[in-house]
């Protein structure tokens, strides 16, 4: 079976990639959207900041399969509080170390 993240640990990984996210884009005055859209056709020139697109795009991503794994997750969660009732938990945890970029 397969490992399912909690919805803490989905949070946890979505500040982390926004944070990062939010760095990139004020570094390069330009929207993650934007970049990624570009990135993918392959119109950036990414000589010297090969390091650097390749975080940003893969912080992308991660956010990307975070959110669409958060609204399955809450669908899940929210489907089976109209069936029983049972709340839905998070768990307080300590913070995530801070991604080296």
């Amino acid at each position: 079976m397969a490992y399912q993240l909690t919805v803490s640990e989905i949070l946890d990984d979505l500040r982390v990639a926004d944070e990062a996210l939010r760095r990139f884009e004020r570094l390069y005055w330009l929207s993650s959207e934007q970049f990624f859209d570009l990135y993918n056709q392959g119109l950036l020139d990414d000589g010297e900041h090969l390091h650097d697109f390749s975080q940003w795009a893969g912080f992308y991503k991660l956010r990307q399969r975070r959110m669409d794994a958060f609204n399955r997750l809450s669908q899940e969660q929210i489907a089976r509080w109209r069936e029983t009732g049972e709340p839905i938990r998070l768990e307080r945890r300590e913070p995530v170390v801070e991604p080296v970029l």
